[in-house]
């Protein structure tokens, strides 16, 4: 059975414009003016409402665990469905003693396959870089893991990366078109200040972004841009919250130099007053790099309407604040013991449409690229993120009228709290399709468990484009 979407207002990276578009064997099919169907095709009238591509979420954690305690996983993938997003990309960490894409496979068959409710592929977070784990990174390009992330951050841990192996892995990844991304933070700056705050007793959630200020993250920008410049590779910083680190992103691209980042819906609409929310509440909106000032979140707003910065992440981060959260809290306890991380997986696409495209700070088409289009082009997944004959049947039909209130009560993340609880929310995803199944019908999650497919990615994404 095929799917007509009527009406409605289709709207791409590039342009938006009337009409219907028809879906049949998982793909799109035709897209025009007042399109025939079969007598056993669903017909969906869309009039008044917006037909937009599925989101693609390039910056999710399902398996971060933190002092023993994990992450909600993929059986919470349904949150991203009812979000519109119909894609996932999460990052994995290297098992020590193990191999990259060995790592990925093993994830992939147990936390993965069977479970994930929308699309999803992989990045791979490379935390033992021996001289055979180097030399493995042009691989991951043959098994459709195009990506690959190393922390600057969080000295001490297994998964930080210095300087040695980035560059390393940023000479070896371009032989085979493998994006090289970074956390950029400056893990000693941090150790040292955390070190010092702790000691003056300064030890509430609050203080978790006095030990990151913006320079710690600029700094670290500025030395992966030029660790990058040496490896004569591009360079994709995550999350990215900070002006001065925008600054060190835009005077690069200037310069001819192939540096691009993202930011994430949380950076652009909480700041530092939410981590100094009394009773502990704070701790609910430590995440890293950590939240900024107002005047932060408008230069945000600025670069991703000017194309400085080329998509737009959740960096979903599933912990509760009963527990998990709480082990930052009492005797002994600081903001450093605090699980860093949001869950922010289903409101990606209601923050941009809400306090982006109703506010006027980006239009319809930029939310489209920031949300589906860039993202899905950087990850090289050649099928997803677009409108168009012969795109996979990924499909939200917006809906601009509704009004609702966002809150953990109505979210399917698995987490006690939301951080944009009590927000205003306009519009939402009505009826979301993943290849052509209908997963989400007013508002309600209908499909199943399972039904996500592994997207395995193509090398050579956006990062190595002219």
């Amino acid at each position: 059975m095929g799917v007509l979407i009527k009406n409605g207002t289709i709207v791409t990276a590039e342009n938006e414009f009337k009409g219907d578009v028809y879906i049949a064997g998982g793909k799109i099919i035709a897209i025009g003016a007042k399109l025939g169907h079969r007598p056993d095709d669903e017909v969906v009238d869309a009039t008044g409402k917006y037909v937009l591509p599925g989101g693609v979420d390039q910056h999710v954690h399902f398996s971060f665990t933190y002092n023993g305690s994990k992450v909600r996983g993929f059986e919470t993938s349904n949150a991203a469905a009812v979000g519109g997003t119909t894609t996932l990309i999460e990052f994995v960490n290297q098992e020590k003693g193990k191999g990259l894409i060995e790592t990925l496979e093993a994830y992939k068959a147990s936390d993965a396959d069977g479970i994930a409710m929308v699309d999803y592929g992989f990045h791979s977070v490379m935390t033992d870089p021996r001289d055979e784990v180097i030399e493995e990174i042009p691989k991951l390009a043959e098994a459709g893991y195009p990506t690959m992330k190393l922390f600057m951050a969080y000295k001490g841990m297994f998964f930080h990366a210095d300087d040695d192996a980035i560059l390393k892995a940023l000479r070896k990844g371009k032989e085979a078109g493998v994006t090289i991304m970074v956390h950029a933070e400056n893990a000693d700056m941090i150790d040292v200040l955390t070190k010092q705050l702790i000691a003056e007793g300064k030890t509430e959630p609050y203080y978790h972004a006095v030990s990151r200020p913006p320079v710690v993250e600029a700094e670290a920008t500025r030395r992966a841009i030029y660790l990058a410049e040496l490896a004569g590779a591009p360079l994709y910083v995550v999350h990215v919250t900070c002006k001065e680190a925008l600054e060190e992103i835009k005077q690069a691209y200037n310069r001819g130099q192939a540096v691009f980042g993202e930011t994430c819906s949380h950076y652009l609409v909480l700041d530092t007053e939410d981590l100094a929310r009394p009773n502990f509440e704070g701790a609910k909106y430590v995440c890293s790099p950590a939240l900024r000032t107002a005047e932060h979140r408008q230069a945000l707003w600025q670069a991703v309407d000017r194309k400085w910065l080329n998509a737009i992440s959740s960096d979903h981060c599933g912990f509760d604040f009963a527990e998990q959260k709480h082990m930052g809290f009492g005797e002994g306890k600081s903001f450093a013991d605090i699980p860093n991380g949001a869950p922010s997986l289903q409101n990606r696409l209601n923050i941009l449409w809400t306090y982006g495209v109703c506010e006027g700070k980006i239009s319809r088409t930029r939310l489209v690229d920031l949300f589906s289009t860039m993202p899905a082009k950087i990850n090289g997944l050649e099928t997803k993120g677009h409108i168009d004959v012969g795109y996979d049947a990924d499909l939200v039909v917006f809906d601009p009228e509704y009004r609702g209130i966002m809150s953990a009560q109505n979210n399917l993340e698995g987490v006690d709290y939301s951080p944009f609880e009590g927000f205003e929310q306009k519009g939402r995803p009505e009826t979301v399709f993943l290849r052509g199944m209908k997963i989400v019908d007013n508002g309600t999650y209908v499909g199943q468990k399972g039904q996500g497919r592994f997207v395995p990615g193509k090398p050579y994404g956006a990062a190595y484009e002219d």
